[in-house]
């Protein structure tokens, strides 16, 4: 399977929403396209995110990831969170989720960013070998809360 990753546009719109319903299926919500594009629609409109495309040799969306800038004051720079991850069933097990992960952290670099942080279900087995895989650590000295309204 021959893949392209590139930085996707509100043009890519029909390619990706898509993928972040089954996204957002994979960690229980219902399927919702509508909210999909809605949600999508905004963070391109107002540059609140950075989504790279992965596109399979027929023009079919195979995989995206979506960054988030943060900011670290410990260190004054920019940071990037990488929330969401997927590959389309059809794609998996092919390196699509690999070449996302290269290139996300190849644009964080490239824009200055003096690192990266994510997190996955402590149940996401295949997610944390992959992370595992490319040289990424697991947090062993802070823990995580949340507080959800």
């Amino acid at each position: 399977m021959s893949i392209t990753v590139r930085q996707a546009t509100i043009h890519d719109l029909d390619l990706i929403a898509p993928l972040f319903d089954g996204y957002r299926q994979f960690y229980g919500q219902p399927a919702d396209i509508g909210a999909a594009q809605r949600f999508l629609r905004e963070r391109f409109q107002h540059h609140e995110s950075v989504v790279l495309l992965a596109v399979n040799e027929t023009g079919e969306g195979a995989g995206f990831v979506q960054l988030y800038p943060l900011f670290s004051s410990v260190r004054a720079a920019r940071t990037y969170l990488l929330n969401d991850l997927f590959v389309a069933p059809a794609s998996r097990r092919r390196g699509v989720a690999a070449a996302l992960m290269h290139e996300a952290v190849d644009y964080a670099r490239a824009v200055g960013a003096v690192g990266m942080s994510l997190s996955t279900a402590h149940t996401n087995a295949a997610a944390q070998r992959l992370y595992e895989s490319l040289g990424w650590k697991r947090d062993e000295q802070f823990r995580g809360y949340s507080l959800a309204f």
